[in-house]
């Protein structure tokens, strides 16, 4: 028997999903050896977790042995010189580039928020705003120690064991445990970005500008007002950004030094950003919600037109980092986002037919991002050559039934169109239209690998469960 007095309720970050699990937090290799070795005697599945960003069901599963990895959290050999560093899967990508930072490196891959894992960030295999150019977090990845669920400890990399390194990066913790992982990580001459802003008045320019940006620009994001109908459907502001050149800082020893980076933890110098999501509740709704977008597209296409200026690394790329807890303006029921991969031929049909779907079930997004993305030579991957729209939305007592039923009427166009899926951030796909992404053998593959290293199933959760 399990340990009553380890039982805790676990949550996917989005707060409209969890479970009980008993969790356990090892801090060393033979701790978490120790962990499988007690469910295995016990027969009790398995489910890694970080930092538990993930949106939806990827870190828990009901009556499990929940593995937690956050206090395995060293930072184990760094060259300053090359850039490489050994982390355990622990390290958060704050700790990373606070880290780093100071001998001009940067984590080639971040987030919006810089709290995940990167033993998180390598199960999901998770992009930024640079996708098109620097791709997926799992392609600056160099080497892996994993921990299989037989107790096994191996090294990996692409050269000795090319099939499981690109499974078990974006497999969702289902192979093995990623125990330690080398990064190389970016040269930066500055702690600045330069950045411009643009607008566009619908979908169709949004994505042509987006798609002009991608060679220009490092990093190229896009904010939709989803709100929006008739011929401003997809309006949209747009964020460029590059990385300044060495001598275009006059004081990179300042700007490079982390603590020049924190965000802010006031408004305007006086109000606590702790407190803000308070603030921002009452307007969680659809009114509130309209105005806000309408607001934002308005100054962002008037005021900030055209607008160039610097910005800190931390300042543009961890926007959901701004405001403290604000996932809470959600609760009691959470929200679920689903971000859809399209290939370029088809993303302004599907996007706009799902923009569409929002309004006619009257559940639109609270908020719609728009990147730019390529392949990558994972297995499970979600990348392709195209775009991505990721929609967030409420969920309530009220709503529930039908978001779900909505989800899956967005998802079958993208499955037509060819195109993929996030798991990091879903909660409410089908596991037949999640299958359906995969024409080319890659579900099959897996399931081989699987057989081979977890025979028994050991590993699993309620996300690898409803989709594979």
């Amino acid at each position: 028997m399990l340990p009553h007095d380890r039982l805790e309720w676990v949550e996917g970050w989005g707060r409209s999903l969890g479970a009980a699990g008993y969790v356990y937090r090892p801090s060393t290799v033979e701790g978490v050896r120790q962990v499988l070795a007690l469910a295995r005697e016990l027969g009790v599945p398995v489910v890694p977790r970080g930092a538990g960003r993930s949106y939806g069901d990827a870190a828990f599963h009901p009556e499990s042995v929940v593995l937690d990895l956050s206090r395995m959290d060293r930072i184990l050999t760094w060259d300053p010189g090359a850039g490489v560093v050994d982390v355990e899967p622990g390290v958060s990508f704050s700790r990373l580039w606070r880290f780093a930072l100071g001998d001009g490196w940067w984590p080639p891959v971040v987030t919006g928020t810089m709290t995940p894992t990167l033993g998180g960030g390598l199960a999901m295999n998770v992009h930024g705003k640079n996708n098109w150019h620097a791709g997926t977090l799992g392609e600056h990845c160099l080497e892996l120690d994993l921990l299989m669920p037989s107790g096994e400890l191996l090294r990996v990399d692409r050269e000795n064991d090319p099939e499981l390194f690109h499974g078990v990066i974006g497999g969702f913790g289902q192979l093995g445990i990623v125990v330690r992982a080398r990064f190389v990580l970016k040269r930066v001459a500055s702690g600045l970005v330069h950045v411009e802003a643009v607008s566009a008045p619908d979908l169709e320019e949004m994505l042509r500008r987006a798609d002009e940006a991608k060679e220009p620009w490092e990093y190229v994001v896009g904010w939709i007002d989803a709100f929006a109908r008739g011929r401003r459907l997809g309006r949209g502001l747009l964020h460029f950004a590059r990385h300044l050149e060495e001598g275009e800082d006059p004081a990179p020893a300042q700007t490079l030094r982390a603590e020049t980076q924190d965000l802010p933890d006031t408004l305007m110098g006086v109000f606590p950003k702790s407190v803000l999501w308070r603030f921002l509740k009452p307007f969680t709704n659809r009114p509130g919600m309209r105005a806000i977008n309408a607001l934002k597209y308005r100054l962002g296409s008037t005021v900030g037109e055209d607008a160039r200026y610097l910005q800190t690394l931390a300042e543009f790329s961890f926007l959901l980092d701004y405001v403290p807890g604000w996932e809470r303006i959600y609760l009691p029921g959470g929200l679920i986002q689903l971000q859809s991969f399209v290939p370029v031929d088809g993303a302004e049909r599907v996007f706009a037919a799902q923009l569409e779907m929002c309004r006619t079930a009257g559940l639109p997004s609270y908020l719609a991002v728009l990147k730019r993305h390529r392949p990558d030579p994972f297995l499970l991957t979600h990348g392709l050559d195209g775009f991505s729209l990721a929609l967030d939305f409420p969920v309530t007592s009220g709503n529930r039934e039908r978001l779900w039923k909505l989800v899956r009427e967005m998802a079958e166009p993208v499955v037509e169109a060819g195109g993929r899926f996030y798991p990091a951030k879903d909660a409410a796909l089908p596991g037949e239209l999640f299958r359906a992404t995969f024409r080319n053998g890659e579900l099959e593959r897996f399931a081989a690998l699987k057989e081979r290293w977890d025979p028994d199933g050991l590993l699993r959760s309620a996300l690898a469960e409803r989709l594979l």
